[in-house]
């Protein structure tokens, strides 16, 4: 392998949403061979050692299939905005129990988990967060979230599976709104918070709020000082596109730092 790769196999769950189609290229730089695997079905895109396979998450025996012959997972798979508790229940909740049981019965010793700014929803705007700081979830995908924090904290304890839970701003192209100004993480600085969850050493459970270098900066990573994390792009230079554009229009869920996740709800049949 050489210096950028540091491991043979790594899975990357979730690889059909969003931000998957854009991390599949990225993440394969540091594997001999990546998996990619969704519930739902993928093209091509031309990375030459790259396994694609279905699998859905909260199909127990179907995902330690998938994890067979594996060395590391970034973990991305789940319903990724606001539903019902029954909605997350299987992928997000299920389906990160699965992973992680997985690993334990491959030994697999290292994750990386994509957690939510929506752990810490409900805390205010005007307040600056250390990454041990009281969770507050703005609503059950939040929760779910909240609940793979505390199985990465388990399975390390108990098995000694390493996790890097990267709390997720609003990883988009640019920043649209003005929440986002706060908490916007660009494509870079995500593909370089997962390299430094794959390959720092010693990081046991590790906490780290995904956000670039932002002026608006709601959050604090002193506490994850040791992933050498250094953003290089920065909201900065759309602030007065983005203020420009959002002037008069609502901002959902103003007070609190999930925005108009804290407002959904409650989902009824």
């Amino acid at each position: 392998m050489d210096d950028k790769k540091v491991f043979h196999r790594i899975l990357l769950t979730g690889a059909a949403g969003g931000l998957g189609k854009e991390l599949r290229k990225r993440v394969s730089k540091y594997a001999d061979i990546l998996r990619s695997s969704d519930i739902n079905s993928m093209e091509d895109i031309g990375i030459a050692k790259e396994e694609v396979v279905v699998c859905d998450l909260a199909d127990k025996k179907a995902v330690h299939d998938l994890l067979e012959g594996v060395d590391a997972i970034v973990h991305l798979g789940a319903v990724s905005t606001e539903h019902s508790f029954e909605d997350v229940l299987g992928p997000n909740i299920c389906g990160t129990y699965h992973i992680y049981e997985g690993a334990r019965k491959r030994g697999i010793k290292r994750v990386v988990f994509a957690s939510s700014n929506h752990v810490v929803g409900f805390h205010r705007r005007d307040e600056l967060l250390e990454t041990d700081c009281s969770r507050k979830p703005d609503g059950y995908y939040g929760l779910s979230k909240s609940f793979g924090e505390d199985l990465a904290t388990f399975y390390w304890h108990r098995y000694g599976i390493e996790t890097v839970s990267i709390r997720i701003g609003s990883s988009f192209p640019k920043p649209t709104t003005i929440r986002m100004l706060s908490l916007w993480l660009s494509y870079n600085d995500l593909e370089q918070l997962i390299y430094k969850g794959l390959s720092v050493k010693n990081v046991e459970h590790t906490v780290v709020f995904g956000a670039s270098g932002n002026p608006r900066m709601w959050w604090s990573n002193r506490l994850a000082a040791h992933l050498g994390y250094k953003p290089v792009d920065s909201s900065a230079p759309f602030v007065d596109e983005v203020t420009k554009e959002c002037e008069g229009k609502p901002d959902p869920g103003h007070f609190y730092q999930g925005g108009a996740f804290s407002e959904m709800g409650p989902f009824e049949d």
